[in-house]
């Protein structure tokens, strides 16, 4: 008898680990009421979505495996969605929000998202997809927090605060969509808001000297870089869209547009007010905004010159060469996240994506990738079973490449492992986003990089000649070389630096239609991006699940009077 007491407690031990393991995740329910409403956060009255009548939008709090009921009202006069920048919708295409997966919610309708935070932390956001409604903001934060016992690498701070940056424009939404249409670029944003405010009525965080505080950072704007430090302080970077990362302090962060990650700091600085100071990167006219950092008990306004930020692109590509996954860390699950050896895993696929200046299509100036612009339609591409479109021939020399404007899909096998290279002919900074997966950032590089041998003493410095400069913004087979196969930083969405590439690595686990963007919101908007289907044969629920039941239906779908698709059709042949 004394021997069976231990092994009745390592029975009952193991039971209690198997039915947690299937337990269901709880579930939080959210109903949203989306309108218009009037704002003025530069000064000039202007028209907003608001949600729940509040801009930035409520904030989504949950943890790992929790299921999110969102219920959205459409009060607009116009269609509108809402995709969801981060979660990768496991098995679940069907709510990722955006016009390839789902059918808008029409005027006076709504719409019940249902979605599970599935093996996920961190930081990420909502925005509205559709037409040019982001420009509008209805955004806001979505924050994953790890599950009680499993390890995070770092002490629990003594508070968080929400960080939205974004530039922002007074022009209504609708005139700047009408400039994209007409065939006119966009003008320089307005302003920088921190949380939908600018200083001096900026956003403010109340802190205790001697205690280490967390922000969390998502760039919620349409296309600038930005830049975020606080006076005074550095910041310790724990955690970058759901991956752990090597804790290196920085004075600043570039933060590239659809971006999110987290820092730590501890306000060890003699008690007062300091500047939170977020400004443009790569742009003519330096744009800058702050929000206020105060002790508590201190009095008086920050004071003092406001830092400068970096000033060119090298800063930055080291910067970000800089940031690294924590290989012993857990992630969602209490296992490292450096279990998974991606460096050793066979590429099936390599896809060169390049994205060009504006071209010309039917329907006016367009932004393609591979000669082909994405055009919206009336039926969602995973509604209609859209399979992939081939690559074009290539123009005879000389001629001018007419751009395609098509609903592009690209077909992959699930479970493939894929190298996609991003590459960027352009001279400003582009970013990228996947919606389902992360990415694993294994190299990046950008024109006219100088690898400098140099020699020096005392008395002279010895400049690299001719043959020590490589011109690294065009990628080759033999750029591989160059890749962080053992800790590099797995993410959902990249920057691209002008004239150059940026090369991931990607693990197609995730069955369904999911879309590929440009975050430079103009040029998504204006076509670059496209679809990636992420195909199997075996239609099991182990692999995707069905549409819903109550899914809208639109376009040539709606004649479906079972409101159940069929199987879509297998790929075509790449």
């Amino acid at each position: 008898m004394a021997g069976g007491k231990p092994e009745a407690l390592f029975f009952l031990l193991v039971c209690l680990l198997v039915v947690s393991a299937a337990a269901e995740g709880p579930y939080r329910s959210y109903d949203w009421k989306v309108t218009y409403g009037d704002i003025n956060p530069l000064g000039t009255p202007q028209q907003a979505i608001l949600i729940n009548g509040q801009f930035p939008g409520p904030k989504i709090e949950c943890q790992t495996d929790d299921n999110l009921i969102i219920n959205v009202h459409n009060n607009l006069p116009e269609p509108f969605l809402l995709s969801w920048n981060g979660l990768q919708q496991r098995k679940n295409s069907w709510q990722d929000g955006v016009s390839g997966t789902n059918c808008p919610i029409p005027p006076g309708q709504n719409f019940t998202y249902h979605m599970q935070a599935k093996d996920q932390i961190g930081s990420f956001f909502y925005f509205p997809s559709l037409a040019f409604h982001k420009a509008a903001a209805g955004f806001g934060a979505i924050h994953i927090r790890t599950r009680p016992l499993i390890p995070v690498p770092f002490p629990p701070p003594a508070d968080e605060y929400t960080l939205l940056i974004g530039d922002w424009y007074t022009m209504n939404h609708k005139d700047l969509q009408g400039m994209l249409d007409s065939g006119r670029e966009l003008p320089c944003p307005d302003g920088i808001l921190i949380n939908g405010k600018r200083s001096p009525d900026g956003a403010d965080f109340t802190v205790e000297q001697g205690k280490t505080y967390r922000l969390r950072i998502s760039n919620v704007g349409l296309q600038n870089t930005l830049n975020l430090m606080i006076q005074d302080h550095s910041m310790t970077l724990v955690e970058v869209e759901g991956t752990h990362t090597v804790q290196n302090s920085y004075a600043s962060l570039d933060v590239h547009v659809g971006q999110s990650l987290s820092v730590l700091f501890a306000a060890d600085r003699p008690p007062r007010e300091y500047h939170v100071v977020v400004s443009t990167r790569f742009t003519n006219t330096t744009l800058r905004s702050t929000a206020v950092v105060r002790y508590a008990g201190s009095s008086g306004p920050a004071f003092g010159s406001l830092p400068a930020g970096p000033g060119d692109v090298e800063f930055s590509l080291n910067q970000a060469r800089s940031i690294r996954t924590n290989l012993t860390a857990s992630g969602p699950r209490p296992n490292p996240q450096g279990s998974y050896h991606y460096g050793s895993i066979n590429v099936t696929r390599t896809i060169r994506l390049a994205s060009s200046s504006p071209g010309l299509s039917a329907g006016g100036e367009r932004r393609p990738t591979r000669r082909s612009s994405w055009r919206t339609t009336t039926t969602s591409a995973a509604c209609s079973g859209l399979a992939a479109s081939r690559t074009p021939p290539p123009a005879a020399a000389g001629a001018a490449e007419e751009v395609r404007s098509e609903t592009a899909v690209m077909d992959s096998d699930h479970r493939s492992f894929v190298e996609v290279v991003l590459e960027n002919g352009e001279d400003g900074v582009q970013s990228w986003h996947l919606d389902g997966h992360s990415v694993f950032v294994v190299g990046y590089a950008h024109t006219n990089k100088i690898i400098s041998l140099l020699r020096s003493s005392a008395s002279d410095l010895v400049l690299p000649d001719d043959s020590c400069r490589l011109d690294l913004g065009t990628w080759s087979e033999e750029s591989r070389d160059s890749y962080n196969l053992v800790d590099a930083i797995s993410r959902c969405t990249v920057q691209v630096y002008p004239r150059g590439w940026t090369a991931v690595l990607i693990a197609l686990d995730n069955v369904g239609m999911w879309n590929m963007r440009s975050e430079v919101w103009g040029r998504r908007y204006l076509g670059l991006q496209f679809y990636l289907r992420v195909y199997t044969p075996t239609h099991s629920l182990r692999d995707e699940l069905p549409i819903p039941d109550k899914a809208l239906l639109c376009g040539r779908a709606a004649a479906n009077t079972s409101r159940r698709l069929a199987v879509p059709p297998p790929p075509l042949s790449r």
